[in-house]
């Protein structure tokens, strides 16, 4: 999958989600088991409904995930 360019990602964030999405809160809770649902190749999107779509919109919220997954994936935890 391509990572969207910066042009993409501000357009994105103007627009808002296309879908309903959780809050910061409930990211941040809800969090580490996304992430273990995306490495073990569940749908992690249909097991937590709403957080994809403020991972999307959130910038602090997606720096975590991504640094969460990095961090999973260097340690060979897919």
């Amino acid at each position: 999958m391509t990572q969207p360019t910066s042009t993409e990602r501000l357009v994105a964030r103007l627009l808002g989600p296309a879908a309903p999405e959780v809050s910061c809160e409930t990211c941040f809770a809800e969090l580490d088991r996304y992430v273990e649902l995306e490495l073990a190749g569940a749908d992690a999107d249909a097991a937590l409904p709403g957080l994809a779509a403020h991972l999307q919109g959130c910038p602090a919220c997606h720096e975590e995930h991504e640094s969460l997954l990095a961090l999973l994936r260097e340690q060979g935890l897919e």
